[in-house]
């Protein structure tokens, strides 16, 4: 594929439309970068293409590897906003690709890999080791006290209990908030939003018999909740809308009286 003098690749000309189209040629100025080949230069490339009706900026960067440049690298899976692979820097905000509409956008788009995660290659980062060795860090699971009866009748909730517990259930794990955290992107062990929205779910759970001492524990320094500076940075880009202001408010409060219990 070539390019122009102004790193538009020539292989599509500009002002070229099908039957069809909204009319907009787009200029997606994407971020290229493979850090297991030596001869790898960190670079953005341009690749215009025409935009069509509907069109998020997950089909488009398809359309891009498809007719354009066959090793570029981005994650998805659901196409759905729920798997939360295709996390990504747009125009500098973190935020989804597959829930992004291009027609929300000014033509020149600029796509880069979320800050924070290791770099795959081009705009794919592994968000999952990072969540793994948080959740490990963090044990955001339900301790096993006795042990399982598969026969046995489930335990009721109460309905208002199972919403709550729901609503934090709803992180999708993408990253972005991670992306968005000040403390995060200088402070490398920082469990950040997600990792506390976790804590936060599993003091709720009735199931889960650790006390606020026990939670202290795991996050009661700046590696948790008292390394949040309250910039809110998380709240605004979660692709969600998860109430992380108030979750983490709340949760600051009671570790800090855990705090206060465990010194004397």
């Amino acid at each position: 594929m070539s390019e122009d003098g102004a790193g538009v690749p020539s292989a599509v000309a500009a002002g070229s439309q099908d039957q069809g189209g909204t009319g907009r040629t787009l200029y997606l100025e994407i971020f290229r970068y493979n850090p297991a080949d030596p001869d790898s230069e960190p670079q953005f490339r341009t690749y215009p293409l025409e935009e069509t009706p509907g069109m998020t900026l997950f089909i488009a960067l398809n359309l891009i590897r498809e007719e354009q440049e066959p090793g570029l690298q981005f994650d998805f899976v659901c196409r759905a906003g729920i798997c939360g692979s295709c996390g990504m820097l747009i125009n500098g905000r973190p935020g989804l690709a597959c829930r992004t509409l291009t027609a929300s956008m000014e033509p020149r788009i600029r796509l880069a890999p979320l800050p924070v995660f290791e770099l795959i290659g081009d705009l794919s980062v592994n968000t999952g080791k990072w969540m793994r060795g948080m959740s490990e860090r963090l044990q955001t699971w339900v301790p096993a006290t006795v042990d399982a009866d598969i026969d046995s009748i489930e335990a009721p909730m109460e309905p208002e209990l199972a919403e709550q517990i729901y609503e934090l259930e709803r992180c999708i794990e993408c990253g972005c908030c991670i992306a968005g955290c000040g403390t995060a992107i200088m402070h490398e062990r920082f469990a950040g939003a997600v990792g506390l929205n976790k804590v936060a779910r599993f003091r709720l759970d009735p199931r889960d018999t650790r006390s606020d001492g026990n939670y202290y524990e795991l996050i009661g320094d700046d590696d948790g909740i008292f390394g949040c500076m309250s910039l809110m940075g998380c709240q605004d880009v979660c692709p969600k809308s998860l109430p992380l202001q108030t979750q983490l408010a709340y949760l600051r409060r009671k570790m800090l009286r855990a705090g206060l219990i465990a010194t004397g």
